[in-house]
């Protein structure tokens, strides 16, 4: 995983997410989703490609149920753009990255 992106857990999401200076993409995943796992270079190109204007967050959803329940993440991968602590917009699938590109620059 490129060091740009990071996982994130329930109890830092507050602090990491919602109160970040930057916009934050967070990608909801598991292990065992194989459209996470196909979408999965595409969000690291993001993290690498919008460094220092965005922060990017993977969270892991059977280790984390508390944060996406709490967002309505009923499918995955889902991926939310906050900023200023409130969603920006989100997607769900795996969509190409020219849309993943457009929900960023909904953000920055």
């Amino acid at each position: 995983m490129s060091e740009k992106l990071t996982d994130i857990i329930d109890s830092k999401f507050e602090a990491d997410v919602l109160n970040s200076e930057l916009p934050v993409l967070v990608d909801f995943w598991a292990s065992w989703c194989a459209p996470c796992k196909a979408i999965a270079p595409t969000i690291e190109a993001m993290a690498e490609e919008f460094d220092g204007k965005l922060k990017v967050f993977k969270m892991n959803v059977d280790e984390n149920p508390s944060t996406p329940g709490k967002y309505g993440v009923r499918g995955i991968p889902t991926l939310i753009l906050f900023k200023g602590g409130e969603i920006v917009d989100q997607l769900v699938g795996a969509v190409p990255k020219d849309q993943i590109k457009g929900l960023i620059e909904k953000g920055i």
